[in-house]
């Protein structure tokens, strides 16, 4: 093993002892990724790309989840966290096809106000009651802790660690704690969601720690869904205990509440993917502006400062990700702003990377969407498919009458994705983007991973364009992951 971790470097394979039928034998490989080859139609409407695998909001560069809009907040290029269009559709796109590919979740509805009524324990001088409500046009609940220590809500032994409730505060303060147990050790940890515009905390009490998520402004309703084992992850990795804490060892041991509001709609489940994948396109909805696109607001750097993006650039792949998702959002709820934020979504496409927008041309000829649209170009591989995606689920999925641009665009960028293919091709893999040609630098090589990502992407394409360039490029790439290399002269 240790004389083929050294030349494993050096000849850029991979291997590792493996069981197989009983017996330890050694696997080696050219590549460390997967290609998902597709073996129907893609369809807008159902699962996106291999995403089913993909878990978000567990990602090292995810700091949480947010109490107050439900979406990641990511530390890629800011170590405070910022919302990266990006990532928010990615997350949203991964519940929706994990929604599509798993079982039908257990889910137990704990309290409504109405039909479903839970055992709260209420201490002397507190109150629950069951009132209706003119806002949600439902009974709720309305509670009332007073001075009291709190009211509780003592749960049935269980593995499921999703939450999810309707929340609102009557006074200026007030909280929902969740507290969780590890069964072997007997450890308790307190998640609560408080008044507050705090991102994420930790509180040290005596080595005791309990974690705290900021709702906000707390008296308006919130609609929270949690992943309780996330919450409590994220808790350990800022506190700087790691993020080993195994899922199926905790288990939620009481609820408590404290201060006056109202609860509805209180839910444990063992998955809420529909409720995650809701929560990123409504933030989509809220914080698209008036040029149709989500602003990035941080810096970023690229070709090491030789072509920089102030904040508050657009994303081709971000712009792409999200119609994507929006236009799923309007085909399984019917929703008209979906399908309207999806059709502004377009907008930069039609403007140029100085104007900007996230168009560019190669060569003053190919229109091509920009992941990143630095001047002059850098015609990044991926997110530029990504984006044509996007376009693809517009069609797709748009009334006939208000497909708007969305054909010409994805026509153009079709043709020039086959011109430029060519370009992307170093005999033994891929290149990440053509820096090489635009900032005169050296190739960016694509890792594995990227490499894998642009295979996937060509084999999606080749199931809605019958052009043989698509899977011919794709075989021929394929086949540089188990060593195969062009012919030299």
């Amino acid at each position: 093993m240790y004389a083929f971790g050294k030349r494993a470097k050096y000849f850029e394979v991979y291997g590792k002892l493996a069981k197989h039928k009983g017996r330890e034998q050694f696997e080696w490989s050219h590549s460390y990724s997967k290609v998902f080859k597709p073996t129907t139609q893609y369809n807008s409407s159902g699962m996106f790309m291999y995403f089913s695998n993909y878990n978000v909001e567990v990602r090292d560069r995810v700091k949480c989840i947010s109490a107050t809009e439900g979406v990641p907040v990511s530390t890629q290029w800011e170590a405070s966290g910022y919302y990266y269009p990006v990532q928010v559709a990615q997350y949203g796109l991964s519940h929706y096809s994990k929604n599509l590919s798993e079982r039908h979740p257990k889910r137990k509805i704990l309290e409504n106000g109405d039909l479903f009524t839970a055992k709260w324990q209420v201490p002397k001088g507190a109150y629950v009651r069951r009132n209706y409500d003119n806002e949600k046009f439902t009974n709720v609940l309305e509670f009332n802790s007073r001075e009291s220590a709190g009211i509780s809500l003592r749960l049935k032994p269980g593995i499921d660690l999703v939450l999810s409730f309707d929340l609102r505060f009557l006074s200026t303060n007030g909280s929902l704690t969740v507290v969780m147990e590890d069964r072997d050790r007997a450890e308790i940890f307190p998640v609560s969601f408080i008044c507050s515009p705090v991102l994420i905390q930790v509180v040290n009490s005596n080595g005791s720690y309990a974690t705290n998520y900021g709702m906000g402004n707390c008296q308006n309703w919130n609609q929270l869904t949690r992943d309780l084992h996330v919450d409590l992850v994220k808790g350990h990795v800022l506190s700087g205990r790691g993020k080993k804490l195994s899922k199926t060892k905790l288990r939620i041991h009481h609820l408590l509440i404290k201060g006056h509001g109202q609860l509805d709609n209180l839910t444990v489940a063992s998955s809420n993917h529909m409720g995650m994948f809701y929560s990123s396109a409504d933030w989509l909805v809220r914080h698209q502006d008036s040029s149709g696109g989500w602003p990035i607001g941080v810096k970023r750097k690229i070709a090491s400062g030789r072509a920089d993006l102030d904040p508050g650039w657009y994303s081709a792949m971000g712009q792409g990700q999200a119609m994507s998702l929006l236009m799923r959002a309007y085909y399984r709820s019917g929703r008209g702003h979906y399908l309207e934020a999806a059709l502004k979504g377009m907008k930069p496409f039609s403007k140029s990377s100085t104007e900007g927008g996230v168009r560019a041309y190669f060569m003053n000829q190919y229109p091509w969407y920009e992941e990143y649209p630095t001047v002059p170009p850098s015609f990044v591989l991926n997110g530029f498919i990504y984006s044509l995606i996007g376009l693809y689920d517009v069609v797709s999925l748009s009334p006939h009458d208000q497909v708007g641009d969305a054909q010409l665009l994805f026509d153009q960028g079709m043709h020039s994705l086959k011109k430029l293919l060519p370009l992307f091709d170093t005999g033994s893999g891929t290149v990440y983007d053509l820096r090489h040609f635009t900032l005169g630098l050296a190739p960016n090589i694509a890792r594995w991973d990227y490499h894998s990502t642009h295979i996937n992407q060509l084999l999606l394409l080749s199931t809605i364009d019958s052009d043989p360039i698509l899977t011919t490029v794709a075989d021929r790439w394929i086949s540089y992951m188990s060593g195969k290399r062009a012919a030299h002269n």
